[in-house]
């Protein structure tokens, strides 16, 4: 004879929506290290900016230290980042709330 234990089943909440891939946004940091004028020219390069949107984000990185460059899914922002990497930007990622 063989004794069983009752299995529970638990239901999942329908009323909880989850969202799994929130955007992303990319961060160029302050360095001490690139030009104001290469980091514009960078942002114009990679991103497709005007040369005004460029440098009022450059203006942002020298002055307040951060500048949020791009947002997208998990991979687009991984990608931006690596490509502001081998451009020798201080850029991270976030998940934006």
């Amino acid at each position: 004879m063989t004794n069983t234990s009752p299995v529970e089943l638990i239901e999942p909440d329908l009323d909880t929506v989850v969202d799994e891939d929130l955007p992303w946004k990319v961060i160029v940091w302050n360095d001490p290290i690139n030009l104001m004028q290469y980091v514009s020219f960078v942002f114009q390069k990679l991103f497709g900016f005007g040369k005004a949107k460029a440098e009022r984000l450059m203006r942002d990185v020298h002055e307040k230290g951060r500048a949020v460059v791009s947002s997208g899914t998990r991979t687009e922002a991984e990608r931006d980042v690596r490509r502001l990497h081998s451009h020798g930007l201080w850029a991270t990622m976030e998940q934006d709330e």
